[in-house]
């Protein structure tokens, strides 16, 4: 003990205090390893204790499945997810491989607002139940999965982001509904990616219809002057590229209003990320 009492000048130090120090650093470092390990063994015996008494269920169909927040076999082969070939502008996919690069006739003869759309499956069987079940059915934690899911579709877009901005909604809709299933989905695509979300940059200001049973004309009309950056949130936009989520993509109405509004206050380009997306028929729709 006596090596801690004797008083050294300033940057020097006996070659027993030199040992004592390092002994009790590695002493330290071995306590808190333990301590992490220790963390580690009661979190996993705590989730072996839950699956237990709850086990794991499929997040569409609640059969069993070997892990939580999970699909079931027959549920995953019910999603109809989109690979290429599809429309390097809007995503949709095509029925044979024409080639890298290609557009479609629809991204020709009317091209989006927004610079390219990417979503992770069709809006159809497992993907519609899981989007209703998001949307309605107050089943936030859904998020979670469908926001990883976005996040390894959309890794192209992702890579080019600057920040992450959810579609939002008028504050009468927030209010009856009680959360914005684009800003849960948001969320999680933004911490897969390391990217900054920013869940107030863009406003909806004016209270639209419902979209559904609308023209491709009047769901545009409908959205007309909704969206708006306050003058407070432009600097955060401003010179960046932003990438847009939402659940759905129908027809590209509610996606081109808000990406416009975006690059009126001086985004670099706008991206669009979905979970879904509607394709009929082979033909694709520009929500």
């Amino acid at each position: 003990m006596a090596e801690w009492q004797i008083e050294t000048p300033v940057g020097e130090a006996t070659a027993d205090e030199v040992l004592v120090t390092g002994h009790t650093r590695s002493a330290n470092g071995a306590l808190r390893d333990s301590a992490k390990r220790a963390r580690l063994a009661l979190r996993t015996g705590l989730h072996g204790l839950l699956g237990i008494v709850y086990p794991p269920t499929c997040i569409a169909c609640r059969a069993a499945t070997g892990e939580a927040q999970a699909l079931c076999p027959a549920c995953w082969r019910g999603v109809g997810f989109i690979e290429r070939p599809y429309c390097e502008r809007l995503g949709t996919p095509f029925p044979v491989d024409l080639g890298a690069g290609l557009l479609s006739p629809a991204a020709i003869a009317d091209p989006p607002v927004f610079a390219r759309a990417r979503a992770v499956c069709r809006f159809d069987g497992t993907a519609r139940e899981l989007v209703h079940r998001l949307k309605y059915g107050d089943r936030v934690e859904l998020s979670l999965t469908l926001g990883r899911m976005m996040a390894q579709a959309g890794r192209e877009l992702i890579g080019d982001a600057d920040l992450i901005l959810p579609v939002p909604l008028h504050r009468t809709r927030l209010w009856r509904r009680r959360f914005n299933q684009a800003a849960a989905l948001a969320q999680v695509v933004a911490r897969e990616a390391g990217l900054p979300l920013a869940t107030t940059a863009l406003t909806r200001i004016r209270r639209t219809r419902q979209q559904v049973g609308l023209t491709r004309v009047q769901r545009a009309d409908n959205l007309q002057g909704a969206f708006h950056i306050p003058a407070a949130m432009r600097g955060l936009v401003e010179g960046r590229r932003a990438l847009l989520v939402d659940d759905v993509l129908t027809t590209g109405a509610t996606v081109n209003a808000a990406s416009r509004a975006l690059l009126r206050a001086g985004a670099s380009a706008v991206d669009v990320l979905t979970f879904a997306r509607v394709v009929t028929d082979g033909r694709e729709g520009t929500t």
